[in-house]
Order: C-alpha cells, then sequence, then structure tokens
C-alpha cells in the first residue's frame, strides 16, 4: 500500500497528544472465510494518517473484521486471522491493560452509563488521559469545537450525556476518541447513520496521524477514504485504492449527496417537495 495521502491541515489542529503507545503500522494475516477457504487477500499493511474504508454487503464480514482488529487476533478467532503491530506480534498488555490498549472502537449502538454532564464527562478523561494539567480545559474547547463541526446539534457542555441525541453522541465520541484518546487505531463502525457531517468528519481526521477505519455503506466515505478494503462471504477479496477517477467520481457524489440533505432538512421542516426541484439530477 502506498503512504497517506499529504492534506491540508484544519484549523481545529491542535499539536499532536503523546501516543499512549507508540505504533506506525498494523498489519493484518488473512485466515478464512465462512466457507473455510483462504481469504484471497493475504496480507494487508496500514500506515499511520491512512484512512481505509471496509466495505460489502450485510453479512460479508465488516464487523467480524474489525472486532479481530479490536482484539489482536492471534489465530484464535474464528476466522484464524492474525494482527500485527509493526510487523510483530503485539505485546500482551495490549489486550490485558485497557490503558495500553491502541484501539478505540466506535460503533453505530451508543449507550451512556454515566449521566455527567458532557463538561465533566470529557474533563474526567482528560485528567485520566494526560498528565499535563494545564492542558486540560485546552482539549474541553478542543472536543467540543470538533464534535460540532460533525454534527447539526450544537452540544451544550452542561448537558448530560444520556440527554444527547444519536447524532451527537456519535460526533462526540468521535471528538472524544480523536483529540482526548491517545490510541493511535480508531476504529468507526457505520456511523454515517447517525448524522455525522461526512466529508468534514474525514477533513478533520485526516489532520491527525493516525490510522482510521470506517465499516460503511457510504460511498460518500468510501470514496474519500485512501483505500477499501472489499468483504464477500467473511474474506477480504479485493484491496482497492482510490484512483484520479474515482476522485472525480467523488466529487459528483458529494454534490448528490447534498442535495439529497438538504431535500431531508426541508422536509423535516415540514415543507412540500416538487418535482421541479429533482429535474436534471440523472
Amino acid at each position: 500500500m502506498q503512504g497517506p495521502v499529504a492534506v491540508a491541515r484544519s484549523p481545529l489542529d491542535q499539536p499532536p497528544a503523546r501516543l499512549a503507545t507508540e505504533i506506525t503500522s498494523i498489519t493484518i494475516l488473512g485466515g478464512r472465510g465462512k466457507l473455510g477457504d483462504p481469504e484471497p487477500i493475504r496480507r494487508i499493511d496500514l500506515q499511520m494518517g491512512q484512512v481505509i474504508s471496509v466495505v460489502g454487503p450485510t453479512g460479508s464480514g465488516k464487523t467480524t473484521l474489525i472486532n479481530d482488529l479490536e482484539l489482536f487476533a492471534d489465530g484464535t478467532t474464528p476466522t484464524g486471522r492474525r494482527i500485527l503491530t509493526d510487523g510483530e506480534v503485539p505485546p500482551a498488555e495490549y489486550r490485558d491493560d485497557p490503558s495500553r490498549h491502541p484501539i478505540a472502537l466506535i460503533t453505530q449502538h451508543t449507550t451512556f452509563l454515566s449521566d455527567l454532564p458532557v463538561r465533566e464527562f470529557i474533563t474526567t478523561h482528560a485528567q485520566i488521559r494526560q498528565n499535563d494539567a494545564s492542558r486540560i480545559q485546552a482539549t474541553l474547547a478542543a472536543t467540543l469545537v470538533f464534535a460540532n463541526e460533525l454534527t447539526g446539534e450544537p452540544i451544550p457542555p452542561d448537558s448530560r450525556m444520556t440527554e444527547l441525541s444519536g447524532g451527537q453522541a456519535r460526533a462526540l465520541m468521535i471528538a472524544d476518541a480523536t483529540i482526548v484518546c491517545e490510541t493511535p487505531i480508531v476504529l468507526l463502525d457505520e456511523v454515517e447513520n447517525a448524522g455525522i457531517h461526512r466529508t468534514r468528519a474525514l477533513e478533520l481526521l485526516r489532520a491527525h496521524r493516525k490510522i482510521f477505519i470506517f465499516v460503511t455503506h457510504d460511498p460518500r466515505i468510501a470514496l474519500l477514504s485512501d483505500h477499501r478494503i472489499v468483504m464477500q462471504n467473511g474474506s477480504m477479496t479485493h484491496l482497492l485504492e482510490t484512483d484520479e477517477q474515482e476522485r472525480e467520481v467523488s466529487l459528483r457524489v458529494n454534490q448528490l449527496d447534498d442535495r439529497l440533505a438538504s431535500l431531508r432538512d426541508r422536509l423535516r421542516s415540514g415543507q412540500r417537495l416538487t418535482v421541479r426541484e429533482v429535474d436534471g439530477w440523472t
């Protein structure tokens, strides 16, 4: 795989926090599919700074793949896959010590057991993660700004975590994983279903030197990624790099998606639509 694509840094960037676990690459060694056959793709190397999409039909094994990643599978899961960090077997503490686990997983189902206000939740997490107390307030502010860039519903810092909508909760968790956490690898499972501003999310995420892996059905996210892993029947069947032609297609997909988003907003506000508004789309 080629290195990450260089991009302009976002105004929201801050100096990257020290990573709790210094990792420069992660490797997926192929196992077997649902029928027991060896996976066609035998090895994938992911580098820091890359955005990867995992695509495929429902039931193709996308979530199983990211579960293998989070568990640092070592041939002991049903797929038989192995996960390496920097070309070596990860140390046992990655699995056994939550404070050393280098992966954050954000799923489509977010339930908070804590009823803390948002401000207190982020501050407490930052105090646990960071040794420099002088950075706590700056981290809180940056996390809220980042989250509010991702959702159309601004997050009041005094709202309780359990009061957040699905979109607000997902946006806050992405911001928390990116700004507060020191984990170098972030897995995101179908976050497009929560009203996240996807293009803006990818712009912001690229500014941070981490590996971001999206499980997605969304062509917008898939085409804005550097590479995509194609899943079929529980196997990794293709590894595709987004080329220049697909980047051009991506611009057109984004335009259509923005139009659909505008129609959704109008319907939510109680307005009627006309055929004239969609004439010429195809």
